[in-house]
């Protein structure tokens, strides 16, 4: 018996070398005016025949200055590697212009589930901020800014010093964030604007359920949320199917938030050194919409200024289990009553079989009223290491940098200060740790590079103090 053999010729579209097209990466042409160019020919063959197209970034330095490049269905940006292909931000032509390096959105570009971009990665280049500036804080001023994307690839990437959150997307369906880099984005917010994030993803524009993976990603010292998801339209369902894996965020504000997912899935992560809290669930979100039905587990959180875990506004539920939660500066788990959002009995909080110690005051703490709560199979031990009582000092015996303060006088316990507020004359700072005699402090906001501020670096104080010196005898140093 014969068969019939069909032959099929497959097509393949090779990627185009940006450099063929106009860009240079030489570090001193403005290279978006070219890529913007060479985006929208791409895209435009893509609605031609359907086939994706990628750009290719050889290794250089490429400008982008002045404006933002709207991207295009079917169109993918990859490069060399980090380091090796790197993007760098400008806006100096026009401050008030924000300059992520590629935009799609629903506000500026009527993206919708209807206008969305598909077959589009990003990978293995660098996007540096920090030559964006303006003189109020624009959320807009993103490393990148898309919405509504479908099966979307984002790999190997570092994002550093934008003025706003780093990678800064929203309502991506069937896509993957791997091995994304954020470091010191939110640089011009002060930790209380809109955004201002290492990695915040907008969700809520899929209906109930978005399929979005967060994974082995790395955020430090970014000036909000190292990651974050925030729930956008408070009249929809709250999606499910996020997962945020194996990720670090160390040096944040917050470490990994939850702010209106249902069922977000936050494991194998390292949430260290964090000012505010490892993790928190919260309404602080632009619609007031709380986390609920996620599950914590098996993370590290430890050395946060504050609370390791913080939960507060949510209805429930929400289960905490297999963590290591140690050596923060308030409580390891505390349930909190924020004073916004949802303040209405929480139900079916789980907190199961973590190892709790070390932590400043206590292990476990609630402020709100719980219903059906589980706490079972908790080690909770030696907490409440914040048991030095006030002191005050002053005089040649006690000298302070821009992160200490010694009183050469002093025999404190050792962190028995951690987590209390320091004050020398009208400055405040909050003490990190202690030894006998030394009281380390924590930074006034994450990340102290100069490239933070839109200011010079040589009109900034230092981020505590006044430079090195020895204290005034008339200031009191009061740590209570």
């Amino acid at each position: 018996m014969t068969e019939n053999v069909v032959a099929t010729s497959v097509v393949t579209v090779s990627p185009r070398n940006a450099r063929d097209h106009g860009l240079t990466g030489d570090g001193v042409t403005n290279d978006q005016p070219a890529l913007a160019a060479l985006v929208d020919r791409l895209g435009d063959a893509y609605d031609a025949d359907g086939r994706a197209r990628v750009i290719y970034c050889p290794p250089g330095v490429y400008a982008i200055r002045g404006a933002a490049t709207v991207w295009r269905c079917g169109v993918s940006l990859v490069g060399a590697g980090v380091a090796v292909t790197r993007f760098v931000l400008s806006n100096e032509g026009n401050r008030a212009q924000p300059v992520p390096l590629a935009f799609h959105t629903a506000e500026q570009h009527g993206a919708s589930p209807d206008r969305h971009l598909a077959h589009c990665t990003f990978a293995d280049f660098e996007i540096d901020g920090s030559g964006v500036a303006s003189a109020e804080y624009n959320p807009l001023a993103k490393g990148l800014g898309l919405q509504y994307v479908i099966g979307g690839t984002f790999r190997n990437l570092f994002i550093q010093h934008t003025a706003a959150t780093g990678f800064g997307c929203g309502f991506l369906q069937d896509t993957v964030i791997d091995g994304v880099r954020v470091l010191g984005c939110g640089r011009m917010d002060d930790g209380l604007e809109m955004g201002g994030a290492g990695i915040g993803i907008g969700i809520g524009g899929w209906g109930p359920v978005e399929r979005l993976t967060i994974t082995d990603c790395t955020a430090v010292g970014n000036a909000t949320n190292g990651i974050f998801v925030e729930m956008r339209y408070a009249d929809r369902p709250q999606p499910r199917g996020i997962r945020i894996i194996g990720c670090h965020a160390e040096g944040n504000r917050f470490g990994i938030s939850d702010w209106g997912a249902d069922g977000l899935i936050v494991t194998g992560c390292s949430m260290v050194g964090n000012l505010e809290a490892g993790c928190q669930v919260s309404a602080k979100g632009t619609t007031g919409v709380p986390g609920r039905g996620g599950l914590l587990t098996d993370c590290l959180i430890d050395g946060d200024l504050r609370d390791g875990v913080n939960i507060g506004n949510t209805p429930g539920p929400y289960t905490v289990r297999g963590n290591r939660i140690t050596g923060n500066g308030r409580y390891g788990y505390h349930h909190q009553d924020l004073g916004e959002g949802n303040r209405a009995i929480a139900e079916e909080i789980v907190i199961e079989s973590n190892d709790i110690w070390g932590n400043s005051l206590d292990g476990i703490r609630s402020d709100r009223p719980l219903r059906d709560a589980v706490i079972i199979n908790n080690r909770i031990r030696n907490n409440g290491r914040q048991c030095a009582p006030a002191a005050t000092g002053g005089g040649e015996s006690v000298r302070y940098t821009g992160d200490t303060l010694v009183d050469q006088r002093a025999d404190w316990p050792q962190d028995g200060h951690r987590g209390k507020v320091l004050r020398v004359g009208r400055r405040f700072a909050v003490v990190a740790s202690n030894d006998a005699t030394t009281l380390v402090l924590a930074p006034n906001r994450p990340d102290a590079d100069p490239r933070r501020s839109g200011s010079p670096a040589s009109s900034r104080p230092p981020r505590c103090w006044p430079s090195t010196g020895v204290a005034r005898p008339a200031s009191s140093v009061t740590p209570y």
